[in-house]
This record gives C-alpha cells, structure tokens and sequence, in this order.
C-alpha cells in the first residue's frame, strides 16, 4: 500500500477511469459521484443520481452501485450508472456538465434499462465498456435463485447491450443476455488478449473467479464451486466465503487482483492465458477491513476502496477510504 488517497466516503462502491486519467467514484449510501485526482490525491464532488434508494438500514446492498465512463466521453460526456429504486434496479446514461458549478455537473439520467431483480440483497451491480465498446453489466438473481436460469429473466445474469440498452450484435440469444446462471457476479474485468473474467458470490461452500464465454450457464443454483456436471462451466478459481467474499476486480501484471469482503484481503491469482499459473496470494490482510472495489490506473497500480460503513462491521477513523496499491 502506497498511501491513502480519501477517506470519509459513504461506500465507495464503483470506480470508472476519465480519459484524462482522473477517477470517478460511486457512493452506494450516499448516491454521490466523486471525481478523484489521483496524483494530487484530491476528491471533489460531481452530482448526486436522483432517485436511488438504499437499504443500507437492512444491511441491504442496494444504492448506486456500478458506474462507467462512455468510450467516446471526450465527444458525448456521458457516464453510466446501476441503481437501485424502491422496487428495481436499473442502467442509465447521465450527462455531465463540466461547466456546470461543482456538485451540480449531472443531469438528468435516461434509463436503459429497468426491472432488473432487485431485493435486499443480490443487486449484482458492477458494469464496464469492454474492449468490443459495448457495455456489460452484472446482475443479481435477487434471493430467487430459479431466475438465475430462467433465459427470460434478467437476474443472475452478465448482460451485453449497445449505449442505447439494446441486445449487442452477437448476443447468443438475441436478447441482452451474454452469460446465466449467476448467483450475484460482482466484479468484471478483461485481459490482455480480450477474455472477460468475473468474481461471484457463492452461498455457503465456495466464492468463484470464472471465465465468462457467451451462452455458458455457470451453475447456479444447481452447482457451486467445481462440477462435472454436463452443460455447467465451472470455475477457474475457488474460495471459502470467510476467506473471500469476493466483490472487484482488476488485472495487471498478468494477474486478477480481487477485493474481498469478509476475506478482507486483496488476492492476486496469476493468469496463464485461460487457466491459474500458481496458487493465489492473498495481501493486506484485515489491515484495511472489508475491500469493496479494484481498479487499474497505470500497469503496476492499482486503487482499492474499503467498505466498512456498509452495515456490515463497525467502521474506524477515515473510513471509507480509496488507497493506493503498487503490485509486481
């Protein structure tokens, strides 16, 4: 760990890198965005998403959750954000105004997509541009786990769509669906050579790091953890919950860094094109409390955020904090 570059925000629950190399930060309990700058280690305000709800009084996890940055931001100025209403969650484009006075800059969101599966917990949440340009989104199956294999259903599911929320060309069934059979999926991240890779929820056996191919059903709720089990593509990592509880992702220097929440750890597992190369390592452990999100910023950095107010453990002096981590 480098060093502490904020500290006192409700949740920092998404990370979205801007082409100028600043950062945009999700705050689930609190519907702030923030804009981070890295090397001045300075956070200032961008707007606040209306019409979020959070259930944090429940030890909920819904709120605003995912956000993303358009990959022609520099022409459109559009970010993308997952919330949650009272009875949904849902996807939406927002136009930032950078001329407008700070903590005012966003405007009103247009929905992309709503009725995602929303309950107290399992909101999925997490969404990223991959490197097709199309946005990929993380769903949860909302504690009803036959939705995460029913096709027509947007829960337990990795969807893909265009900046419009339309199915994406080649979409296995035409629909947004890229993946099923999810649990609660709750981080994304793309390798080197375009492979999308996923951390997942388990229920009480085994946390999973999965390697997402279109079409595949990952098991859930038949299968947790490795299986045989004809049509289930399995993972290609396991943990147990008290050790993991697996929520962001990252890749750099070849390796997934993964963010644990009951764990309270960071874990690299190095990658060997499609498989493990070696045993994952787990780092920081309970130094920080619970990690919540991971995200690149340069080839060997990385920023982590804690998520200690989440209603889960009693949060310390500073927290929640975005930190700064070198890795080799």
């Amino acid at each position: 760990m480098v060093r502490t570059l904020a500290t006192g925000i409700d949740v920092p629950w998404g990370l979205a890198r801007l082409p100028d190399g600043t950062v945009l930060v999700s705050a689930r309990d609190s519907f702030r965005v923030y804009r981070l700058d890295v090397a001045a280690a300075r956070l200032g305000r961008v707007g606040t998403v209306p019409g979020v709800v959070s259930n944090v009084a429940q030890q909920g996890e819904a709120g605003l959750l995912g956000i993303a940055v358009s990959p022609t931001f520099p022409r459109d100025h559009l970010v993308y954000a997952y919330y949650s209403t009272a009875g949904d969650n849902r996807i939406a484009a927002i136009p930032w105004d950078p001329s407008a006075p700070a903590g005012r800059q966003l405007r009103t969101p247009r929905v992309l997509v709503r009725g995602i599966p929303h309950n107290v917990h399992h909101n999925g949440g997490r969404i990223a541009f991959g490197p097709d340009g199309y946005l990929y989104a993380t769903t949860g199956e909302a504690q009803q786990p036959a939705l995460a294999q029913d096709k027509g259903s947007l829960g337990g599911k990795i969807l893909r769509m265009t900046t419009a929320g339309r199915p994406a060309p080649g979409n296995p069934f035409g629909t947004l669906v890229w993946s099923y059979g999810h649990r609660n999926v709750q981080g994304i991240a793309w390798d080197a050579a375009g492979r999308l890779w996923a951390s997942e929820f388990g229920d009480h056996s085994e946390d999973e790091l999965n390697l997402i191919r279109p079409g595949r059903n990952y098991g859930w709720p038949q299968t947790e953890g490795r299986t045989s089990r004809a049509g289930i593509t399995g993972p290609v990592a396991q943990w147990g919950p008290p050790e993991d509880s697996p929520s962001g992702i990252a890749i750099a220097q070849g390796s997934v860094w993964m963010a644990a929440l009951r764990g309270q750890r960071l874990w690299r597992i190095p990658l060997d094109g499609s498989a493990t190369a070696a045993t994952p390592q787990d780092f920081l452990v309970g130094r920080y409390g619970r990690l919540r999100s991971v995200l690149a910023v340069g080839p060997d950095t990385l920023l982590v955020t804690t998520s200690n107010r989440d209603g889960r453990q009693s949060p310390g002096a500073g927290d929640d904090r975005i930190l700064l981590v070198r890795v080799t």
